[in-house]
């Protein structure tokens, strides 16, 4: 497929630290020379990253999120193989290539008056390659598994999962922000705006999702729509352990008899390296929680993480989060 570049152990290889007298994940993890291949193996998920923050930077955002990816990859190949995880059960598939995209991105003048615009159009590109490559994953009968880049990249997985499905797809969004924004250029803040227009977005639930950051117009359109559910963050900071969990299977249960898509943005999370950090948030280990839930629901189509944005002196407990997640995903 144009636009995809599939990986083989050579490729990443020089990832993995070899020790000896142990088994990294990566050196089981396993791989396909071509699409067409995914449906012959027995692995359930597929895993593959988007290195871009094309979306971010076009929704006035901070770069850094084409990072996620590679920082991902340097924690998650050097995770133990043993009995509690499951290296066999994905295929590392490869990654979304985005670097003619990155590139005019680059050269494009921030003073231009159409710069934003500008970068709109090269997540359209994306777009098209995301939707493609996830039709085909979810076609072949397994779970993408899909990490980095902006939130942007939500539109292609829901448009390439409905239409591999032949209808429209629930969404759980664990997000301190909404992602309905104007339908203007394509970024980061209208992915779900976009799959709605176009039919693609069938129920909507929101978890975590702050007031400070939400603009009103946004509560005034949602507030009478029965396809759309939300959960604030604020309602949930006083509340019990077990009331968050609560709350949490509430936003769960609103999607899962059909067909559904499990969101993560980063900036959930409290004090995490992303492209909107916040010092409020929930914590890690509840965030790890939530997907241990949502990963046992045989409805579930896949799981995108999306919006962490290392940087040198924190690349490597981002890289951690990120495996944490995908192990907690895949264990169900």
């Amino acid at each position: 497929m144009e636009g995809l570049k599939i990986y083989n152990y050579k490729s990443v290889e020089k990832h993995i630290s070899i020790r000896d007298g142990e088994t990294r994940f990566g050196e089981k993890i396993g791989f396909v020379e071509n699409l067409e291949d995914l449906a012959k193996t027995e692995a359930k998920f597929v895993l593959f990253g988007i290195p871009e923050d094309i979306g971010v930077r076009a929704n006035h955002g901070k770069p850094g999120a084409s990072k996620a990816w590679d920082a991902c990859l340097n924690s998650l190949l050097n995770i133990q193989n043993n009995e509690f995880t499951t290296p066999g059960n994905i295929i590392l598939l490869g990654e979304i290539n985005c670097k003619a995209e990155m590139q005019k991105a680059a050269n494009i003048d921030e003073e231009d008056p159409n710069y934003y615009p500008k970068l709109g159009d090269l997540v359209e590109n994306i777009d098209e390659k995301v939707s493609l490559l996830v039709e085909k994953i979810v076609l072949a009968g397994k779970i993408p598994i899909i990490i980095g880049g902006g939130h942007n990249n939500a539109y292609g997985n829901i448009k390439g999962t409905s239409k591999a499905i032949r209808k429209p797809l629930n969404i759980l969004n664990i997000d301190a922000h909404t992602d309905l924004r104007k339908l203007e250029h394509r970024h980061s803040g209208n992915g779900f705006s976009f799959a709605q227009r176009d039919g693609f977005l069938g129920k909507y639930s929101m978890f975590g999702i702050h007031k400070n950051y939400t603009p009103q117009y946004i509560f005034d359109e949602i507030s009478s729509v029965s396809n759309i559910k939300f959960h604030l963050f604020e309602d949930l900071i006083l509340q019990t352990h077990q009331r968050k969990m609560a709350a949490f299977n509430s936003q769960l249960e609103f999607v899962n008899k059909q067909p559904f898509g499990l969101e993560l943005d980063c900036d959930a999370i409290i004090n995490f390296p992303s492209s909107a950090q916040s010092p409020s948030g929930f914590a890690l280990n509840m965030l790890r929680n939530f997907l241990q839930i949502a990963s046992e629901e045989k409805n579930c189509k896949y799981i995108h993480i999306c919006e962490a944005a290392p940087m040198e002196h924190n690349y490597a407990q981002v890289g951690k989060a990120l495996s944490f997640f995908i192990t907690d995903f895949i264990k169900a």
